[in-house]
């Protein structure tokens, strides 16, 4: 069982978003373990698999006999996925050793992957996606806190940026690729490459891990205690939004830049490259300035991803005009995302699983309900203008919890001074 004062943020844990004291923490002398190395490297695989069938919807669609948005749904199963197993998973797996835990989310996430290479129809593919996401939700909760405890206090800020890193590095490198395995060898190719990595994943976690590697103790109410405060929610909120942003636009990037802009079926993968080259840019340069000023970057990162999303309604009908918006999308976007992790951990405090699953929860209720309604707007009138616009409107509306966020930020500074 937890103390009474485990319940309260970890204020010392959280610090290094703070710089309060204008220093730098002392991260950087720390060299982080080759667990948290190999976690990165599975993080990488999680994110090729939820991000690459935006790259393959035409050929799926094509493949299974649905419409390109009915295909979409593949996105919408594997966020929905995501968004039920990390909070559920994070609390299912409290007592269970972590290498157990993290080997059977691997198998787990390999066998969705067979079951949707092997899939003739969308249902089945559907079944697919939504037990390899589960796999993902489960790596995630006990993953992020196996990463924390390896590293120690004074670098799990570091080790976390590890983990999102191999996300980001599965948008330039990972996505691209599999979309051009799924172009020339048929759209089940990625999957059974996904699978087969994950179980090979799995038996290097099983010999890598210790065996006593198992859960701090903790409870139901000291990971509850930590959800008690309003500015979490707000945080979770815009999120979603953000990120719904984000992937009404990106889901269907593959028809907007092949029927809209006029590229060649072939370039795809290289735009998406592009793209993913401006997540990682945006990535790195949304976590240097947001340890100091957070909402000074997150305010002004959504204003401009909002910006992008109404330049390619109104003016994506070039290719060259529609990679360079893509491109810039993937930088304004990503900005976000290391800054708003930061401020979880600077709410909830360090070391508490449950809001960090709620994060990824908000991300994938951001990827699901974005990729849905694009799909929407995508069969609407709008045509192929639709996703991005629909995602122009939750940029917008991204705004609102950040500036509330802001404001009482700026209190709070001025409390304390």
């Amino acid at each position: 069982m937890s103390s009474p004062s485990s319940t309260k943020p970890d204020t010392s844990a959280a610090a290094p978003f703070t710089g309060d004291d204008g220093t730098a923490a002392p991260a950087g002398k720390v060299t982080l373990p080759p667990v948290v190395w190999l976690l990165g490297a599975i993080a990488f695989l999680m994110g090729t698999s939820e991000f690459v069938v935006s790259g393959l919807l035409p050929q799926i669609s094509g493949a299974l006999d649905v419409s390109v948005s009915s295909a979409g749904t593949l996105i919408t199963a594997f966020a929905v996925g995501m968004m039920i197993g990390a909070p559920v998973m994070s609390l299912a797996t409290q007592r269970l050793p972590r290498r157990s835990a993290l080997v059977a989310a691997l198998l787990v996430f390999a066998a969705g992957h067979v079951v949707s290479a092997l899939s003739s129809n969308l249902g089945l593919a559907l079944v697919g996606r939504f037990a390899a996401a589960l796999g993902n939700g489960t790596f995630w909760a006990v993953g992020a806190v196996v990463a924390t405890a390896a590293a120690g206090p004074a670098a799990s800020t570091r080790a976390m940026g590890v983990m999102v890193g191999g996300i980001t590095l599965a948008n330039i490198v990972g996505v691209p690729l599999g979309t051009a395995a799924g172009q020339l060898g048929g759209w089940q190719a990625p999957f059974w490459m996904l699978a087969a990595l994950a179980v090979a994943a799995a038996a290097v976690v099983a010999r890598q891990l210790p065996a006593d590697t198992t859960r701090a103790d903790t409870s139901l109410r000291a990971e509850t205690a930590a959800l008690k405060h309003p500015r979490l929610w707000l945080v979770y909120l815009a999120i979603a939004l953000i990120q719904a942003g984000i992937m009404a636009a990106y889901s269907y990037v593959a028809p907007l830049l092949t029927d809209r802009a006029g590229l060649a079926t072939g370039v795809v993968p290289l735009a998406m490259l592009g793209f993913g080259i401006g997540a990682l840019a945006g990535t790195t340069v949304g976590g240097r300035l947001g340890d100091r000023r957070p909402y000074a970057t997150l305010i002004p990162a959504t204003a401009v991803t909002a910006a992008l999303l109404a330049a390619i309604t109104l003016w994506a009908t070039n290719s060259v005009v529609a990679v360079v918006l893509v491109v810039l999308l993937g930088g304004a976007g990503f900005a976000n995302n290391p800054v708003v992790v930061g401020e979880v951990v600077r709410i909830a405090g360090a070391g508490r699983s449950l809001p960090m699953a709620l994060a990824t929860s908000a991300f994938q209720v951001g990827i699901a309900t974005g990729s849905w309604l694009g799909g929407v707007a995508l069969t609407s009138g709008l045509g192929l203008q639709g996703p991005s616009l629909a995602g122009f409107a939750f940029a917008l509306a991204a705004l609102l919890p950040l500036g509330l966020l802001a404001a009482s930020h700026r209190k709070a500074e001025s409390a304390r001074s």
